[in-house]
């Protein structure tokens, strides 16, 4: 199916209409932030799933069944999706968890009045266009990828979901108030997950013992994500998300892109990222 059937067009970007109704969108827009909720930003396959499994670990202190009793969509919903509207946000009490795909110039006016908490998670774009290449595959909502080179032209030039990462990252690191945003990236969280815990903590003003956040490390670990139900997308039925052709949760490494783009389309992707990253 093509992006005229599947997609919807909401603020100059592709979003996948089976989960973004008009419904949806306009609780988004008319939603209302609290000075202490805990927003997670990303562009879509950069370690989203990953911070909604540390967040609330963080929040808990440690405890477990804060991501083993809700699954993540639930847990740390994103809000233009079509679920926020039926969970009662409003009820929760703070510090309330979001997620969101959005552009930093997209959020509601709620969001730049009382200027909650972001964690921005980044990623390299040739492993963000590697894990999407893959994803798009096994899902029945988005447009199939095609051929790789024809996929890669759609990627670079923000013809896909949530639109260009360039914008993405740019809009992002370009934000007023920096000092309500942590800015984190995929690289660092693998490098030295404690490490990374650890800063988040601060930034939410959540001390956390050492061992605490050991604990935490390891419990978000890929292979233990991997195993956890409540996260890993097994919930999501097959006609959605078919994971016989490729996991959710598929390797969770940096670099991975080495073994999928060829030295030509490399050499591409660096002189349109040279071009698009420009001050």
């Amino acid at each position: 199916m093509t992006e005229a059937e599947l997609y919807s067009l909401y603020k100059g970007v592709y979003l996948p209409a089976a989960l973004h109704p008009p419904t949806s969108l306009s609780f988004y827009q008319h939603f209302t932030f609290r000075s202490d909720d805990i927003l997670i930003a990303t562009y879509p396959k950069s370690g989203t799933t990953w911070t909604q499994e540390i967040i609330p670990l963080i929040i808990s202190g440690g405890d477990a069944a804060s991501v083993e009793t809700l699954p993540n969509w639930d847990r740390v919903p994103w809000l233009e999706e079509s679920r926020a509207s039926l969970l009662k946000l409003e009820e929760r009490p703070s510090p309330r968890m979001f997620t969101t795909h959005f552009h930093y110039n997209m959020m509601p006016e709620s969001f730049f009045q009382v200027r909650p908490k972001v964690i921005y998670v980044m990623r390299n774009p040739k492993d963000v266009f590697t894990s999407a290449y893959h994803y798009y595959g096994i899902t029945s909502f988005l447009v199939k990828p095609g051929s790789q080179k024809e996929f890669l032209h759609k990627f670079l030039d923000g013809k896909v979901i949530f639109g260009s990462w360039f914008d993405h990252v740019k809009g992002w690191l370009n934000a007023d108030y920096k000092e309500n945003i942590l800015y984190v990236s995929y690289e660092e969280m693998i490098k030295d997950l404690q490490g990374s815990v650890s800063r988040m903590a601060e930034f939410l003003n959540k001390p956390l013992d050492v061992e605490v956040m050991e604990k935490i490390a390891e419990r978000c670990s890929f292979k233990n994500m991997k195993q956890n139900d409540m996260s890993n997308y097994s919930l999501v039925p097959s006609e959605f998300m078919d994971q016989t052709k490729s996991a959710f949760l598929r390797k969770g490494i940096a670099g991975d892109w080495k073994n999928l783009l060829t030295a030509e389309e490399t050499e591409h992707f660096d002189a349109v990222y040279k071009e698009k990253m420009k001050a």
